[in-house]
């Protein structure tokens, strides 16, 4: 029995990029372009819509910006993926970045002769890399709560499994005016407007923005 290929998604602004790419990717014998797409919304449609095991992400989707790292993060919450950011910068600080949106590699377009055997690195990734992304998503959520005190994180940790304002006083045994200055000075050390907005920073690994920001 022929074993399934390696399916591929394809996220670039530039279509005669993934033209190549797609042509130069599906002469390996175990590989195929299953999609593309130019933009963070249409990459978000076909992350909802097909059937694929890693991403080739390109983290400048926009003119100056770095679309592909936020679009990266927003398929992880749709679906597991092994993301390959595709980028031609090499600053550390955007690299670091890449793998808080969690990405388990990335490649410079120029070196693209790379991407058949990191395209089967990231398919393959063994248990020991799973469990070094895990440990560095651990110490990046420490990162967004070390701001709080321990009865402010006690809280936060609250409404993040989902309980109300009434439910935390009634087991925490707070008064409804120490709970709002406590959740209110949560959100100014986090920089958010809301308890949600709190939670999703956390969630994103201080990668945060907004969706009507998009």
């Amino acid at each position: 029995m022929t074993a399934e290929p390696i399916k591929v998604l394809i996220v670039e602004d530039d279509p005669d990029w993934i033209k190549a790419m797609t042509s130069y990717l599906n002469r390996e014998p175990d590989m195929l372009v299953v999609g593309a797409a130019v933009t963070s919304e249409e990459a978000l449609r076909l992350a909802e819509a097909l059937s694929f095991d890693v991403v080739l992400m390109d983290i400048q989707l926009t003119k100056g910006g770095f679309e592909g790292i936020y679009t990266a993060m927003e398929i992880h919450d749709i679906r597991p993926a092994k993301i390959i950011m595709l980028t031609s910068v090499t600053d550390e600080e955007v690299m670091t970045q890449a793998f808080t949106a969690g990405a388990v590699n990335y490649v410079e377009k120029t070196r693209y002769q790379e991407l058949p055997s990191a395209i089967r690195g990231a398919y393959r990734q063994p248990a020991a890399m799973d469990a070094l992304l895990k440990e560095f998503a651990r110490l990046k959520r420490e990162e967004q709560l070390q701001r709080l005190t321990p009865a402010e994180r006690e809280v936060f940790e609250l409404i993040e499994k989902g309980y109300t304002g009434p439910e935390i006083e009634r087991k925490l045994y707070k008064a409804e005016s120490t709970l709002k200055n406590q959740v209110n000075k949560m959100l100014k050390k986090l920089g958010v407007r809301s308890s949600k907005e709190a939670v999703e920073l956390v969630r994103r690994k201080g990668l945060f923005r907004k969706r009507d920001g998009r």
